[in-house]
């Protein structure tokens, strides 16, 4: 079966930093593959290469077999910052973006609301959510297309500790369901149960790629 995800000796420069250095490797389809490294490891910029925001300066990126950019309406990409507007109730966030999706099928906004957990009733703005709340609202934004790849930046960031289980459960349901999640994370010990492969960067390049025993297991 040919990988959801190849990464072919990619380097990322900006000016005379260099973000990434010749990293390698591939994604299998329906499994979770969790970056983890301290801030400035290179995730982040490794996870927007995935999805076509930004172009290797050396090497390849391919996305079910075509460059990212080719590939955009089968990938979902969930920044560290929510990409959702405050004055906005959740499924008013969620009617703006259906409609940038305009000719593809999408999921109706209440429908992404509910898969989160969230109650589309409500009618609040998206400033007075809790953050958990808000990580939800933004993962339904996500979900809307219905995409294939779910390329998460630290999806549990400044949550509580409820707020994280909740969110790992919506991600365990989501890989169950077929879906292939790369997400980036500080909170290694939250996310290992739910990673098939631990990918582990350090000044830009890869020092590990390891399967969890949950992912041998599954």
């Amino acid at each position: 079966m040919t990988p959801v995800v190849e990464v072919d000796s990619v380097s990322k420069l900006y000016g005379t930093f260099v973000a990434l250095r010749k990293v390698s490797f591939s994604i299998d389809q329906g499994r979770c593959y969790v970056l983890l490294g301290e801030n400035g490891a290179g995730k982040s910029t490794l996870l927007r290469l995935v999805a076509g925001l930004i172009r290797p300066t050396h090497g390849s990126v391919r996305v079910f077999g075509e460059r990212p950019q080719d590939a955009r309406d089968r990938i979902g990409y969930m920044s560290h910052a929510p990409m959702l507007y405050d004055e906005f109730s959740a499924e008013e966030n969620l009617r703006y973006f259906a409609r940038l999706y305009r000719g593809r099928p999408c999921m109706a906004p209440a429908a992404a609301l509910r898969a989160v957990g969230l109650d589309a009733a409500l009618k609040r703005p998206l400033g007075q959510y809790s953050q958990g709340m808000r990580q939800r609202a933004a993962l339904a934004r996500v979900l809307l297309a219905k995409p294939e790849l779910l390329l998460l930046d630290e999806p549990f960031s400044n949550m509580d500790a409820a707020s994280a289980r909740q969110m790992l459960d919506l991600l365990a349901g989501l890989r169950a369901e077929g879906k292939t999640i790369v997400l980036t994370t500080h909170q290694r010990e939250l996310a290992e149960p739910l990673a098939d492969f631990l990918l582990t960067l350090q000044a830009g390049s890869v020092v590990s790629l390891a399967e969890t025993a949950a992912g041998a297991r599954r």
